[in-house]
């Protein structure tokens, strides 16, 4: 493509995704829900299930101690790939919003959120990281706040959000990027004025953690959280970080085995001492193969380097914006570059997100159309019907770009 530079070799990469194999001529734009696998990943799951499968932490056999090694890799290996202090601090969860709602639970528990005080979100979240900020502040008799978007763009008015930070406030819980709109939120100077108040700072990363460098300690977070499916991982795995000064203070939301050191019967009460983190987070058998699998996706990540997918991801989006913008009828939410990742949201003049996404999917081209579990995004900036959402990872090129605008433009003149 004359003109347009691309740091991946991304034909390479995508000959390790056998789904491209099995479905030639597929061109998948819906990395925001969810990743293609690659090879490695796949064979990692199945090797697991092959020749190491037992339960971990429990058993003394030879299969017992390598399932419990490779698990406790695993969090080594994510630690090291979000720059947290150690495993301990990396707790494997069901997804990202099981995290989000560990998340909320643990800071209700521990009394951080506690009657009278604040909760701040922002407009712009997932459902996921909104609906259990909303329970747990019912449950404490606290509020929960939502910072507004700035109707000209739908980028977060950073402006009213600091100025919503008081004593009174608990938790300030925001996405690192949309999932709508691909925004890079400036959580670092959210996190100072938070810190100021002695506020804490949950962060969702489910759509930063897969697509640009991530450093949990550098971003000034307390909580971090992003699923393993949107990272070329499998589905049914999630993490959810904790800042290691934190641990000892917060209250473990879930019971049952494996969370303890001992549990005695005294005087008719039950004494209970718990486990060393994460063991004390991670109630009964965990999805050990699931975060096997994680393990290869992030090395694989990080051999080909976050800084260089993330870069990828740019020049993509700079080409769909102008490719796209050819297309009659083509509608974007934003035109905007900087500070954004891989996402295209956008409208069709004369179709419905869904009509367009049912009829890129007739041209085998796969996206998203609906309000994307961000519904009050979309209502805040007049998107009533919803939005059709293209976004962009490492196995992406301009030709899948070009075929989507292509199956637009074949619409436009069907209805023109």
């Amino acid at each position: 493509m004359p003109g347009v530079g691309f740091l991946l070799d991304y034909e390479s990469i995508r000959s390790d995704f056998p789904i491209f194999r099995e479905r030639p001529g597929l061109v998948y734009l819906d990395n925001a829900a969810t990743t293609q696998k690659p090879r490695r990943v796949i064979e990692a799951v199945e090797a697991f299930y092959r020749r190491s499968n037992a339960n971990v932490a429990r058993g003394l056999y030879e299969l017992a101690v390598e399932a419990t090694r490779l698990y406790e890799e695993a969090h080594e290996k994510v630690a090291g790939f979000i720059g947290a202090r150690g495993p301990g601090e990396v707790v494997f969860t069901r997804s990202a919003s099981d995290s989000a709602n560990m998340a909320a639970y643990m800071l209700l528990l521990s009394g951080v959120v506690r009657r009278g005080s604040k909760i701040i979100a922002t407009v712009m979240e997932h459902h996921s990281n909104l609906l259990p900020w909303r329970t747990v502040a019912r449950l404490a008799g606290a509020r929960l706040e939502l910072a507004p978007v700035r109707p000209r763009d739908g980028r977060l008015d950073l402006d009213v959000l600091l100025s919503m930070v008081d004593d009174e406030t608990a938790v300030v819980a925001v996405t690192h990027a949309s999932n709508v709109l691909g925004y890079v939120n400036p959580v670092r100077e959210i996190a100072r004025e938070a810190r100021r108040h002695g506020a804490l700072v949950v962060v969702d990363a489910a759509q930063s953690a897969p697509h640009m460098p991530l450093d949990v300690y550098s971003l000034g977070a307390d909580m971090l959280f992003f699923s393993g499916h949107k990272m070329l991982g499998p589905t049914g795995i999630g993490v959810l970080w904790v800042r290691g000064d934190r641990l000892e203070e917060l209250e473990p939301p879930f019971q049952g085995g494996g969370i303890v050191k001992s549990v005695r019967l005294e005087g008719g009460e039950l004494r209970v001492e718990l486990a060393e983190s994460p063991w004390r987070f991670e109630p009964g058998t965990p999805h050990i193969a699931g975060a096997v699998g994680l393990a290869a996706a992030v090395e694989y990540l990080a051999e080909i380097g976050m800084e260089r997918v993330e870069a990828h991801e740019k020049t993509l989006l700079g080409y769909a914006l102008r490719r796209l913008g050819e297309v009659p009828g083509f509608q974007p939410v934003s035109t905007e570059t900087a500070e954004r990742l891989g996402i295209v949201a956008f409208n069709m003049e004369g179709h419905t997100p869904h009509a367009v996404a049912l009829a890129l999917g007739m041209e085998g081209v796969a996206v998203r159309a609906g309000f994307h579990c961000a519904e009050p995004l979309h209502r805040s900036l007049g998107l009533e019907r919803g939005t059709v959402r293209a976004s962009f990872y490492i196995y992406n090129g301009p030709e899948d770009i070009d075929r989507l605008a292509e199956a637009l433009e074949k619409l436009a003149r069907a209805t023109g």
